[in-house]
């Protein structure tokens, strides 16, 4: 029986559709050849006479039953995430979800949506959002899901795999390295107290600073020292003169954007990596952090038993030795990661305590009486009496995490779904756990949105304080496993920055609008936060 064109085009698009489903391309490449194909083959196998109405006729019926199907498909009752809420064109298609990780506000997106939908929120074809607390726990605990495509998708096979894209037993022996290197953070801590020191010295006249800048150069030295053997000299020259640190972060945010989007639409990025500029960027890094990892051995460690020192496994350890390529993408990863996220919750308890000057007065009060005038800042055995600068810190944590959205965490195609929590869950679905979300849920915090230190002081009198859902260094095997390193950097630099200097917001500066600088892409970027440094009578400058 002869059928017509569009009934022939119309049925190939609806063909189209049940493979894919059912065969999710892992890369765009083939797809978009069979795509663009089809419909011009079409005509030869049907024998239609081959002209331009009738070629642009076949594509029209081709695409548009193809399109129409997915829709139909995706809002019906039939589909496995049919019953979690959402807005329609998140249930229809990605390409919604990847204009707003190309914004960098995401963050703010997925909060406005569990505000609306609670809980559980479907943001894409097949991937749900979760901030219940006891669900969150059993997604990212032991047990848990599997790391997602996402953090898989944004490395190029040039690079090796890290402790970041790894899963299951090559995770946990990376992991164990990654462990020894941060058992005991009390080796790192004259190297952070020297460049912390450093920092306060470069700042020694006071007057209108950028902290934004200066803390990302305090980072980055920091993670040279510990990663390569004290590679960088940034707050040396008080700017970037080689271009190491700009290098990193132009590769931080295109390699964090391209992994964000490709963790929307997981099957680009493998296109996205025969474009030009993006292999060359992703080859010189490589290259980078090869050059680094070579002057790191011939120079050695500065001082210490460095990170690198455990990732290279120079005591020989490991069944396996790490390649050179190996250990020097785990320094990169040791930089890019430590760097970024430090000195964005720096700059966050700044703006936050200066903001609230009656909290900031109140940090002071407390570092004056546990480091009297005349005793080091940098004495960490005193810290622990730090109790009203450490709530601060985990309010700003809560109120800024430096990974706003997290990566993604996946249900196996190969498996039959998970019940989790009493909900079903369908294989190949992916599932977010937004920290930003999640800290500011009225469900577990009082007064979700507002900076009050105080709840994390014993006895503290807040209806609603859940600290299980409070993760601003994730939870589970895949946790942050540099947090503690974290927090004595954090703990050490404020310290002695407000021991040293008076703070506040720069004449002019739109201080309100800093929050609106922020922008999601995996790391925060941030703008200038200029602040007015005035030495204080008793300084530590020396």
């Amino acid at each position: 029986m002869d059928f017509p064109l569009p009934i022939w085009a119309t049925a190939l698009g609806l063909i189209n559709h049940f493979f894919f489903r059912n065969y999710e391309p892992s890369s765009a490449n083939l797809p978009s050849i069979l795509l663009a194909v089809q419909p011009v083959s079409l005509l030869v196998l049907i024998g239609e006479p081959f002209s331009f109405p009738r070629l642009l006729s076949s594509y029209f019926m081709f695409l548009g039953s193809l399109s129409l199907s997915i829709v139909a498909y995706r809002l019906s009752p039939l589909h496995p995430l049919a019953q979690y809420p959402g807005p329609v064109i998140a249930k229809v298609t990605k390409f919604w979800g990847v204009w707003k990780t190309f914004q960098g506000y995401k963050y703010l997106y997925h909060k406005e949506l569990h505000d609306i939908y609670g809980p559980f929120v479907r943001i894409g074809p097949n991937e749900l959002s979760v901030i219940d607390v006891v669900t969150v726990g059993q997604i990212l605990g032991h047990g848990g899901l599997e790391k997602g495509r996402y953090y898989e998708t944004g490395r190029h096979s040039s690079t090796p795999p890290t402790v970041v894209s790894l899963t299951g037993e090559a995770h946990t022996a990376k992991r164990r390295v990654w462990n020894r290197a941060m058992t005991s953070v009390r080796d790192y801590e004259p190297l952070i107290g020297k460049r912390a020191s450093q920092l306060v010295s470069c700042l020694r006249n006071g007057g209108i600073v950028d902290l934004v800048h200066w803390f990302d150069l305090f980072t980055f030295d920091v993670m040279g020292d510990l990663a390569f053997g004290g590679t960088f000299e940034m707050l040396r020259d008080g700017r970037d003169v080689d271009g190491l640190g700009k290098r990193i972060q132009t590769f931080m945010k295109q390699s964090s954007r391209a992994a964000d989007v490709s963790g929307q639409i997981p099957w680009i990025i493998n296109t996205l990596h025969f474009l030009p500029r993006v292999g060359r960027t992703i080859q010189e890094f490589n290259d980078f952090g090869q050059g680094l990892a070579i002057q790191r051995m011939k120079n050695g460690a500065v001082g210490t038993k460095d990170l690198w020192y455990h990732l290279a496994d120079e005591a020989g350890l490991e069944k396996r030795k790490p390649t050179l390529e190996d250990a020097a993408a785990d320094g990169i990863i040791a930089i890019v990661a430590a760097s970024d996220t430090t000195a964005f919750a720096l700059s966050s308890v700044v703006w936050f305590l200066l903001s609230t000057p009656e909290y900031y007065r109140r940090v002071q009060q407390e570092l004056d009486e546990v480091i009297a005038d005349g005793d080091d800042p940098l004495d960490t055995k005193k810290y622990q009496e730090l109790h009203f600068l450490s709530a601060c810190i985990n309010e700003a944590l809560r109120l800024h995490p430096p990974v706003p959205s997290n990566g993604t965490r996946q249900i196996p195609f190969t498996q039959c779904g998970r019940s989790i929590s009493g909900r079903f869950i369908p294989p190949g679905t992916s599932v977010s756990t937004p920290a930003y979300s999640l800290h500011r849920d009225p469900e577990y915090f009082s007064l979700p949105d507002q900076f009050f230190p105080q709840r994390w002081l014993p006895g503290s009198n807040f209806e609603k304080h859940d600290a299980a859902a409070f993760m601003p260094f994730s939870i589970g095997p895949a946790n942050c496993v540099g947090q503690k390193f974290a927090k004595c950097e954090l703990l050490m630099v404020l310290s002695i920055l407000f021991k040293s200097f008076e703070l506040r917001f720069a004449d002019g500066f739109d201080s309100e609008a800093w929050p609106l600088t922020l922008k999601d892409h995996f790391l925060v970027t941030r703008g200038p936060l200029c602040v007015n440094l005035v030495p204080r009578h008793h300084s530590t400058l020396g």
